[in-house]
């Protein structure tokens, strides 16, 4: 096989969609070569170890998640009921068009109980879409049902990523958004 130069990004992107289609323990260091067209050396050139890999993939997603989706409900230009029509919209934007379902619930279930380091990260995750989304909701409830409603939606959200995937059918899915949008109705 060639050498072939790549960016860390690269690595990271095939990295992702392999943890998300294989699963992280089933996806080995030669697997992301392959993927990258690199042969396995060149991986150590930019992360030191799978685990580097894992926890760079989940900072990645957690940060596109908090520029593109999260940061939606700090938009003072937007009412509250447009910020959750965004902020839903980008959400299934994202899973609608992302391969293996959704990178920190599969990881979650896969490795938080091993991995200190990868639960932190993603309790983080999780953490900030609850926070951004109850940040929206207070507009119209009191915090304790905000808190308690952006924990249902991304509980049913989770959930339903999962039966897509498991039935190749998004309407159940999609049925969440819309759910969590008529509570501004």
């Amino acid at each position: 096989m060639a050498i072939k130069k790549t960016s860390k990004e690269e690595i990271l992107k095939n990295s992702i969609h392999l943890f998300k289609v294989n699963g992280y323990y089933n996806t080995s260091m030669a697997n992301i070569a392959d993927a990258c067209g690199l042969i396995k050396g060149s991986i150590y050139h930019h992360f030191k170890s799978k685990d580097e890999i894992g926890i760079e993939s989940l900072k990645y997603i957690h940060s596109y998640f908090i520029n593109n989706i999260y940061s939606i409900s700090y938009k003072d230009e937007l009412t509250a009921k447009d910020k959750l029509k965004l902020f839903v919209k980008k959400v299934d934007e994202y899973f609608l068009n992302s391969e293996g379902g959704c990178l920190l619930g599969n990881l979650a279930l896969e490795t938080s109980l091993q991995n200190e380091v990868f639960a932190k990260e993603i309790r983080s995750y999780f953490l900030n879409w609850q926070n951004s989304l109850s940040n929206i909701l207070e507009n119209k409830y009191n915090k304790e049902e905000a808190i308690l409603l952006s924990k249902k939606y991304v509980a049913l959200t989770q959930g339903a990523i999962m039966m897509m995937n498991l039935y190749d059918k998004k309407e159940d899915y999609l049925r969440v958004g819309e759910e969590i949008i008529s509570l501004f109705d």
